[in-house]
């Protein structure tokens, strides 16, 4: 059984532990060598052809892994960036399948519009030299766990997990000259390569990102981050966990080094899978930061630079969790939706015993988890979104007002690739085989608690590296389960009901209102009037569409005791439509709808109190990835998790819009 990691005896062993990870470390460099270069002379580019002033929408994926990162090489993925981005952008690449590195094809149903590629920065240079059996590390017991070819061994695990890790002078040399080197020329090599498929010409075919993964598992919670340039201007060096441990460190760097450098660098970071951050990526503290004045410095720095959150990818959704305490309101069927951190909950807390609620006393900041071992309400975005109405309120700035976003997390390489009917895998030999793929088991790296993640979908005047990071910085951004549905979500006071019946409805709902990620306006009426609509995803050539059911409006607000309040506005298409799939060979049946539109006036509205809301658009069900590698096994071949598997097999794909927010005017 688990002991629970908040008792003092237990707490104290475990972070004796972590620090024991900074033996023989190497001194974090000075913040000068982040500082921002040019990696290629930007030159005035053309309009693009396809440019709409109402804005159009762009799906892609930004976040993914390729062999650079350390466990998809340890999976026996050989892909590098020109991979995922040739995937993305519709070409076949090669997965692992036994011993052989490139054994399976795959190729994506339709190109994304933008891709970036996200590789773990905490190890570029280290697993360059334990590669190079010419290097003065390559010998180190270091470097033989990272060679071992266990993905995930406890040794690097350490290394992101302790509050003063630092790099190995075994591996690194004394004054870890060799891994900063080779850091840096594996960051120029992700670097040429999105330079390569960015296109620049007035085609605008597709959009690449020059980006990194900031991996914090810090006491043992995630707390990762994607780090998104604008241009070809970025840091000369990315900043891992290894040299910043806590995520505000990450934040001044980058403003202070990229923002303020008068360079043109430009970023922004992503968070993800707040899920397993045991309450920790949305926990309302500011440590080293006295006082009202500097926790809102904080609050405005942590608002600029991390303007979306990804609420899904294959770690799970992150958007909300029934049964949390100091949460109120019906339950919301609609949460129960791709769990991963259940299958956490089972390892790391004691068979027959409930998970409990995060510790949240005086020393909660330096509390170790073994991993993901408790329940709490700032683990989850809706919730985080409503405590950011709460600290608006105390501080006079929003730490959590964030736009919301999907992507994959991919580690084969195959960014964007969703598609619940052909899912290849998402771990390289950690996953090859659907045998794999269908058990609920963590004996399977990639067992079945994973699902094929998301896609984030900006709206965009054109497919380009401005456009795109304009619509982010601006939380013009949505997130999907997967499908290309596109949603659209506009607020104002005064929207005529049948601004639905027009041609285009964003022309009229941008000059009488605000798109999603926006503030209200000042009031103008007697409660605010939202356009909510969506288009299905029509599908591709190889894999038809599932219709939409129906559009959802999601309220959150905080009372004075501070409890959290939820409601779930059902404001367009039909619940019981009576759409369903046979189980037998995962054939939709029943009626949905193409495109659905309405407006909706906020019937519980309180001109008082400070509120957020936001679309969630539902597809008809549909069958799970795992229900249709199932059918396509042999009967004598399936496994008993085919036969009573943990999640369901037929899920409710969906959209999720960036929330708007409603202020009270006048003082609070």
């Amino acid at each position: 059984m688990t002991m629970p990691l908040h008792q003092p005896r237990a707490a104290a062993s475990a972070l004796l532990l972590l620090m024991l990870a900074a033996c023989g470390g190497v001194e974090a460099p000075p913040e000068s060598v982040y500082a921002a270069k040019s990696f290629r002379a930007d030159e005035p580019r053309p309009p693009c052809n396809s440019r709409v002033p109402q804005r159009q929408a762009l799906f892609g994926d930004l976040h993914v892994h390729t062999s650079l990162s350390n466990d998809a090489w340890n999976f026996d993925v050989r892909s590098q960036p020109d991979d995922a981005y040739a995937y993305a952008f519709g070409a076949a690449i090669s997965l692992p399948l036994g011993s052989d590195y490139r054994g399976r094809k795959v190729r994506i149903d339709r190109p994304l519009d933008f891709a970036a590629v996200t590789d773990h920065a905490e190890f570029f240079g280290e697993q360059a030299v334990c590669q190079d059996a010419q290097a003065a590390g390559y010998d180190s017991a270091f470097c033989d766990v990272m060679r071992s070819g266990e993905g995930r061994a406890p040794q690097l695990v350490m290394q992101i997990m302790s509050p003063f890790s630092r790099r190995k002078q075994a591996v690194c040399g004394e004054d870890g000259a060799d891994c900063a080197l080779r850091s840096e020329q594996t960051w120029e090599h992700i670097i040429a390569a999105a330079e390569r498929w960015n296109d620049v010409s007035e085609d605008c075919e597709r959009t690449a990102f020059i980006a990194y993964e900031y991996s914090s598992f810090r006491m043992g919670s995630n707390l990762h981050r994607n780090v998104i340039f604008r241009n070809s201007t970025v840091l000369a060096r990315p900043v891992s966990y290894l040299d910043a441990h806590r995520e505000w460190d990450l934040w001044r760097i980058l403003k202070e080094q990229c923002l303020d450098g008068n360079t043109g660098c430009d970023v922004l970071a992503i968070p993800h899978n707040s899920n397993i951050s045991n309450g920790r990526m949305f926990a309302v503290d500011y440590p080293g930061a006295w006082g009202t004045d500097r926790q809102a410095e904080r609050a405005r720095l942590r608002q600029q630079l991390e303007p979306v959150v990804e609420i899904m990818q294959h770690k799970g959704d992150s958007e909300c969790r029934n049964g949390l305490q100091g949460v109120l309101g019906p339950v919301d069927e609609l949460c129960d939706f791709e769990r991963f951190e259940n299958l956490a909950f089972e390892r790391f807390v004691g068979e027959g015993e409930q998970v409990g609620p995060c510790y949240g006393g005086p020393l909660a900041d330096w509390v170790p988890h073994l991993g993901p071992n408790c329940l709490d309400r700032k683990s989850y975005a809706r919730y985080a979104l409503v405590e950011g109405l709460k600290e608006q309120q105390r501080l006079g700035v929003n730490p959590f007002k964030f736009g919301l976003s999907g992507s994959t997390d991919t580690h084969n390489a195959i960014a964007g690739g969703v598609q619940e009917a052909d899912y290849p895998g998402h771990l390289g030999n950690g996953d090859s085989s659907a045998l794999q793929r269908v058990r609920f088991s963590e004996e399977n790296p990639g067992n079945a608690y994973n699902n094929p993640g998301g896609l984030i979908g900006v709206w965009a005047e054109e497919n380009s590296r401005d456009a795109i990071f304009d619509a982010l910085q601006r939380r013009e951004v949505f997130g999907t389960s997967g499908p290309r549905i596109t949603p659209r979500f506009f607020g104002g006071w005064g929207f005529d009901a049948a601004i639905c019946d027009q041609a285009d409805p964003a022309v009229a709902a941008y000059e009488e209102g605000v798109p999603m990620g926006s503030d209200l306006p000042a009031p103008a009426g007697d409660a605010p009037v939202f356009l909510v609509a969506a288009a299905a995803d029509a599908g591709s050539a190889r894999f038809p569409g599932t219709p939409l059911q129906r559009l959802q409006v999601i309220k959150g607000w905080a009372d004075e005791e501070g409890n959290h309040h939820q409601r779930v506005f059902d404001v367009a298409g039909n619940a019981a439509n009576g759409a369903d799939v046979d189980p037998l060979t995962c054939a939709p049946r029943g009626e949905g709808y193409a495109q659905l539109c309405t407006v909706w006036r906020d019937p519980q509205f309180n001109s008082a109190e400070h509120a957020v809301y936001y679309l969630r658009a539902v597809e008809n069900p549909s069958c799970r990835y795992s229900a249709r590698q199932c059918l396509q096994l042999p009967g004598s071949e399936r496994p008993a998790d085919c036969i009573q598997p943990v999640f369901s097999a037929v899920i409710q794909e969906r959209a999720w819009s960036s929330p708007i927010w409603y202020t009270p005017s006048g003082p609070g």
